[in-house]
């Protein structure tokens, strides 16, 4: 947490918040939120406008005059608000931009796990963890074809392949048990023994499910908020995280809950078939 659907979410609500302000100074509570140089960090921003707010997967993308950008990653807890320059600091805001318009973007983070890098706008694909990452949901990259080539190659469960963010770019423990329950495949199938047909039906399902949980502005089931301090929608329609012990939506069987890889993991034990 956050997954792409919150992320974008902050986008969203972040960007007419902050697009078109300047930026008079910088503070820099806790410097190891910034993963690169901390003084160039403050130098170069220091008189830049904020134009846009792009975002890759789980990044921000803070778009400033002079070719700069902001790649912002949110991790387990990071949040942006706006607030009066002279507002009383929490102890969890690490970093502020202050705008010369007397407002301040503050940075929040209780675990201190976020980090903020500076680079040339245009590079973060090259220059950040972006240039890890495999496609996005609903990108016109993101075909069958590439999801099943990525699955063909994988030798581990597809919980595990579907959290790798080289293969898809944005899921997370949330959106990942959702979908295979959605699809029906159980957590500790093999990613290469699911067939075809049923692969498909994954792609597809994650694509659709991404798309609603961005129209219910993401999911608040722990501190998620948006920038405007607002929860989500979609943990309403959860149907197997958070469920251990209900009956599933589907057939009525109590939902299991294991670990796979220290993640724990919700699932129909009856519905979702597992492929070995």
């Amino acid at each position: 947490m956050p997954e792409m659907p919150e992320v974008e979410t902050v986008r969203r609500t972040l960007l007419p918040l902050i697009k078109g302000k300047t930026i008079k100074e910088i503070t820099l509570w806790y410097p190891k939120i910034i993963a690169s140089d901390p003084t160039e960090f403050v130098q170069k921003l220091t008189g830049q406008e904020v134009v846009a707010i792009d975002r890759y997967a789980k990044y921000l993308l803070i778009r400033l005059t002079n070719d700069l950008t902001v790649v912002s990653h949110l991790r387990m807890e990071g949040k942006y608000r706006l607030v009066d320059v002279a507002a009383p600091k929490d102890k969890h805001d690490h970093v502020q931009f202050a705008f010369t318009d007397n407002t301040a973007l503050r940075y929040n983070d209780v675990r201190k796990f976020g980090r903020m890098q500076l680079v040339k706008t245009g590079t973060e694909k090259r220059t950040t963890g972006i240039s890890k990452l495999g496609f996005e949901p609903n990108s016109h990259k993101f075909t069958v074809a590439y999801f099943a080539n990525c699955l063909k190659h994988k030798k581990k469960n597809i919980k595990n392949t579907l959290l790798d963010q080289s293969v898809v770019a944005g899921l997370g423990n949330i959106y990942v048990d959702e979908v295979l329950w959605l699809t029906r495949i159980h957590p500790l199938s093999m990613a290469n023994k699911i067939p075809p047909s049923r692969v498909k039906q994954l792609h597809d399902n994650i694509n659709s499910l991404i798309k609603l949980a961005i129209a219910e502005r993401g999911t608040t089931v722990h501190t998620y908020l948006d920038a405007n301090g607002e929860t989500g929608g979609f943990q309403k329609m959860l149907r197997v995280y958070g469920h251990k012990g209900e009956p599933c939506a589907r057939c009525g069987t109590p939902l299991e809950k294991i670990k796979v890889n220290g993640r724990g993991t919700t699932y129909c034990p009856k519905c979702q078939v597992n492929y070995q």
